[in-house]
Formats: C-alpha cells, structure tokens, sequence
C-alpha cells in the first residue's frame, strides 16, 4: 500500500495544479473553449477520490498475515477503481477541455463507471466486515 499512497500523494499534488492552472494560467483558454465548467469538474473529482485514497489505504499493512490478503483486496480493490477512474474521468476532461481529440468522449463515463464501482466495492467490503464482526 505504500506505493499507492505515495501515487495518491503525487495524484493531489496535481489535482491542485490543475485546480490553479484552470483558474488562472488556462482561465482564457477555458473560457474561450466554453469548458472551465468541464475543468472545474475533473478538478473535484480528481481531488475528492485522491482523499478516498488515501483514506482507505491509510493502516493498512498491520493487520495479522491471515488478515492481511483480505484486508488488502478490500482497500486496494476500490482505490484501484478510483486511480482508474480518476485516470480515465478527469485526464479525459482535462485533455477534451483544451482541445484534444474528440474520441476521448466516450473515455470519460468509463471512468465514471470506475469511480461507482471503487464505491460499491467499498460498500461490500463495509458489509463484509459487519457480518464478521
């Protein structure tokens, strides 16, 4: 998991550059293109599934051995849906924003299918743990 945190770490990092670059260095660009809406967008999503991240895998890798393949596959498993979706979702939009090809549309609701599905598996995995406790 720390591989995935420092991923996440880097992930937010951006997200907040992105998040200035829009409001300021691009604000022309995007206004012009009729898509600091669009960026705005990417931007929070982006973020928002970087703190889920980082959420779910924070603790993770001090559970016992017998626990620590199932505890890995219910914190990896949704934060691999959201790296996915945060990818496919707002690079997406961020690239469709200024210009870039209009095949990467279709891209854009595959990455939001990612970031439901990190939830659902979040939730099963919530429901998991209910039912042994």
């Amino acid at each position: 998991m720390p591989a995935l945190r420092f991923v996440s770490a880097l992930l937010g990092a951006a997200g907040v550059i992105l998040g200035a670059l829009g409001a300021h260095a691009l604000h022309a660009t995007l206004s012009a293109r009729h898509s600091a809406d669009s960026w705005e967008t990417a931007v929070f999503y982006h973020l928002v599934h970087v703190v889920m991240i980082l959420v779910v895998t924070t603790g993770t890798g001090s559970a016992p051995p017998a626990k620590e393949s199932s505890e890995r596959l219910r914190t990896s498993g949704p934060a691999g849906c959201w790296l996915t979706g945060i990818l496919l979702f707002s690079g997406s939009i961020y690239v469709l924003a200024l210009g870039g090809p209009r095949w990467l549309g279709p891209v854009t609701p595959l990455g939001g299918l990612f970031f439901i599905a990190g939830w659902l598996w979040a939730a099963a995995g919530m429901l998991r743990e209910k039912r042994r406790a």
